[in-house]
């Protein structure tokens, strides 16, 4: 009979599972306006939602005043096809047997909804130089529930079964439930300064505000025996660990002590102790918070028809301190990441990014760009054999890679149209990649448009899908393996004012 707090460890580690990126790296968002969403090729363009994208060609606009208000809302879904030789112990998976005793996938889907992302670009020009502030949800942004838990939380529970058929189990039963809420505020104050008519420079420092709340639960486990109705696993562990004290009892007063049967007796006594915890299931909570600062530096030239743009963000390092229920070291080592009162490492990767725009004619503007997040340099803490490292992330291949373009059209005298996509590939591995935590290889477009209400007022409006891979991992010993994918759609709104 394996360790079963194994059921612990699966549950605390599908907490990460809560809503990553909507648009870029692995823990962060780049979609931080509307006009991001409507073409996501933004990063050679001028405009104030350069206050994220392209903070030293805001330099450029007119003196003044210049605020861009957006709001989105992003529906999500994640699912996972997940093979398990022990959920054939399952009550409600006969279905997934197939006529030569094969276990096909069993699908487990999340949903993930973010009714309200707000965003704040300002920006305030005067002669050479531009002060600049944003607000925006820099990773994160929503709840996302697995209203039946994981793959790896139910093959836990089959694990207990499969370790329980010397006492007679032949089937399980539980349900299961998983939801988390994940919230990086960014905050960024800089400057840009035109050092010539076509040539501008920026500085800048981000900080960011972490929050998260993570809920998980596995209830309700029954088991089965041979000739026997399904009983609650509480009863099944009194019911065979009082009949075991009892033959314990006999064979002592027999002498019987140094018997094999009686090893075993004790033997098992002393594993069925270990379930003792979680006889009732599972039901845990972990609240995390933690800050962090970084600089970002820009550039912005000017070259006839063309503008050149390049941003690099620095790595924010995230402590992000535990209050949870977890209150002691675990054996299983993914259960120490949450042990309440410490920190763990949850960086924000490095973004170097380039763009250029090229306007062949004054109502025409063409947009390419290329971003590259430093994930396997950023930190990211997990256990092996209860000793911390916090280099998860050099399990990746290499780093993210994303591919834009896009084009943006003055239609009508106060109306403008655009669309662009946005291709992203992760350097995933088998080693990195689980249902607990993963993104996918995809490719994402938006379109939209702007319209002028006065020269001082413009509203647009945004549509953005992402279109997802499928990755599935390589089996293991066991024959488990996974197959990940997912779904995104946002809408936007928002408003530009200029004083």
């Amino acid at each position: 009979m394996k360790k079963t707090k194994e059921i612990v460890a699966i549950v605390m580690l599908a907490l990460v599972s809560v809503c990553p990126a909507m648009a870029g790296g692995i823990l962060t968002n780049t979609n931080q306006s509307v006009a991001f969403l409507r073409n996501p090729a933004r990063d050679g363009a001028i405009g104030i939602d350069g206050v994220y994208v392209n903070p030293a060609g805001v330099a450029f606009l007119k003196d003044g005043l210049h605020l861009s208000f957006n709001w989105q809302a992003a529906f999500q879904t994640r699912t996972i096809d997940t093979t398990s030789p022990f959920f054939a112990f399952g009550a409600k998976n006969s279905g997934l047997i197939q006529p030569d005793g094969t276990m096909k996938p069993k699908t487990f889907e999340g949903t993930a909804r973010a009714m309200f992302i707000p965003s704040l670009q300002a920006a305030y020009n005067k002669n050479k130089w531009s002060f600049q502030f944003n607000f925006a949800v820099t990773g994160g942004g929503g709840k996302c529930e697995f209203d039946e838990g994981l793959g790896s939380f139910e093959s836990a529970v089959g694990k207990i079964a499969y370790s329980l058929q010397g006492l007679g189990v032949t089937n399980y039963d539980c349900a299961s439930y998983m939801q988390g809420k994940q919230y990086y505020f960014g905050f960024t104050l800089g400057s840009a300064y035109k050092v010539t008519e076509n040539f501008s420079v920026y500085g800048g420092l981000r900080v960011l505000y972490g929050i998260a709340s993570y809920k998980a639960k596995i209830y309700d486990i029954r088991v089965k025996t041979a000739g026997n109705d399904y009983q609650s696993f509480s009863n099944f562990l009194t019911d065979k660990m009082d009949d075991l004290k009892l033959k314990q009892a006999a064979m002592e007063q027999a002498g019987a002590t140094a018997t094999p049967a009686y090893a075993k007796v004790v033997g098992t006594l002393d594993e069925l102790d270990k379930l003792e915890a979680y006889r009732n299931g599972v039901n845990l909570l972990s609240n995390q918070t933690g800050t962090g600062v970084a600089p970002i530096l820009g550039a912005d030239l000017k070259w006839g028809d063309f503008n050149f743009a390049v941003k690099y963000e620095f790595r924010t390092k995230m402590a992000m301190a535990n209050e949870s229920t977890v209150d002691k070291v675990y054996a299983i080592d993914a259960v120490n990441t949450y042990l309440d009162g410490t920190k763990v490492r949850e960086d924000q990767p490095s973004l170097l990014a380039f763009g250029v725009q090229y306007s062949p004619i004054e109502s025409v503007r063409i947009n390419a760009g290329y971003h590259h997040f430093y994930d396997k340099a950023a930190k990211k803490t997990y256990y092996v054999n209860s000793v911390r490292y916090d280099d998860k992330n050099k399990q990746l291949k290499s780093g993210t890679n994303e591919y834009l373009g896009g084009v943006e059209v003055d239609i009508a005298k106060k109306w403008t149209a655009s669309a662009g996509f946005q291709i992203t590939r992760y350097g995933n591995t088998d080693e990195f990649i689980n249902d607990i935590s993963f993104v996918v290889n995809s490719w994402s477009f938006g379109l939209g448009g702007k319209y002028q209400v006065s020269d001082k007022v413009a509203v647009q409006a945004a549509f953005f899908q992402t279109n997802y891979d499928k990755y599935t991992s390589q089996p293991n010993a066991m024959g488990e393996y996974n197959t990940y994918t997912r779904t995104n759609r946002v809408l936007a709104v928002g408003a530009n004012i200029d004083f």
